[in-house]
């Protein structure tokens, strides 16, 4: 597990489109390009690691950052939050996605956060399941909803 480096960039793309299927390639590398010059939205730091298995490929990554708030957690201090976490489906259970995790929680204590937060959809068990397994507890649900006008 090391910090994502600019060299990583077509493998980061290919990992977060995985994960973002929605966001063209473009606009991931453009997020990619704010993150590593430090300018993401926000008062708040980031930082992106990968499971780097040195055959040329990444197993994985996260991307975890600071924020003001998070449902279930304490209002008073910032938050760690894991913003992205996606590992390729050959290398799961594995011990790669729990490695990602560490090295985000580790950055974050280095922060000065005391809690990390994360999220996901509603329909993804297996999301779900690997945030527990980690040791994350279910603080909410919600259910969104619009109208066209």
């Amino acid at each position: 597990i090391r910090r994502a480096a600019v060299s990583d960039r077509s493998e980061l793309i290919a990992l977060r489109t995985s994960l973002w299927p929605d966001l063209a390639a473009d606009e991931q590398s453009d997020e990619l390009e704010a993150l590593w010059a430090g300018e993401c939205s926000g008062p708040y730091p980031t930082a992106l690691f990968v499971a780097d298995p040195g055959d040329g490929t990444l197993a994985g990554f996260v991307e975890v950052g600071m924020r003001s708030h998070a449902d279930g957690c304490d209002p008073a201090v910032p938050v760690g939050y894991l913003e992205g976490w996606f590992v390729r489906e050959s290398w799961r259970r594995q011990g790669v996605g729990r490695a990602l995790v560490e090295a985000a929680e580790d950055w974050a204590r280095s922060q000065g956060c005391r809690e990390m937060a994360s999220d996901t959809w509603i329909d993804q068990q297996l999301s779900q399941q690997a945030h527990a397994a980690l040791g994350y507890e279910e603080v909410d649900r919600c259910v969104l909803f619009r109208k066209s006008l």
